[in-house]
């Protein structure tokens, strides 16, 4: 029984994390990445104090990212009110959780042909 999810193509799947990166449609990434469908790009952000609007601006200036599921690591940590509020004014729905999870919720939406992105902080 196949249980990777059929991802439409031209879309970006994650297929591996960790300590040091992601591996994404193929391409290894060093440290923190934003996935879009049709594009991974390196992210700023090394810790959840580095997740903010300005390190976000990718996400809104796509203008098509509906959900956006911020992966954390391994832990959670607080995500600041105010950020929130800024993203959801943007028309963005900001879905905080580990790593791990944030992966695998990204390619069952992206299968879905749903408008997420992720931005990624690898496990530490």
């Amino acid at each position: 029984m196949e249980l990777t999810p059929l991802v439409p193509a031209g879309r970006q799947v994650i297929e591996r994390y960790g300590a040091s990166g992601f591996r994404v449609t193929g391409v290894i990434y060093r440290g923190s990445v934003l996935v879009f469908p049709d594009r991974t790009v390196s992210w700023s952000a090394t810790s959840v104090t580095g997740v903010t609007w300005e390190s976000l601006a990718p996400i809104i200036e796509d203008g098509g990212v509906q959900i956006l599921l911020l992966g954390l690591g391994r832990a959670m940590g607080a995500i600041p009110q105010a950020l929130r509020k800024t993203l959801h004014a943007a028309g963005i729905v900001l879905e905080p959780m580990d790593t791990g999870a944030a992966c695998r919720t990204y390619n069952v939406l992206a299968a879905e042909d749903r408008h997420v992105a992720a931005a990624l902080l690898p496990l530490s």
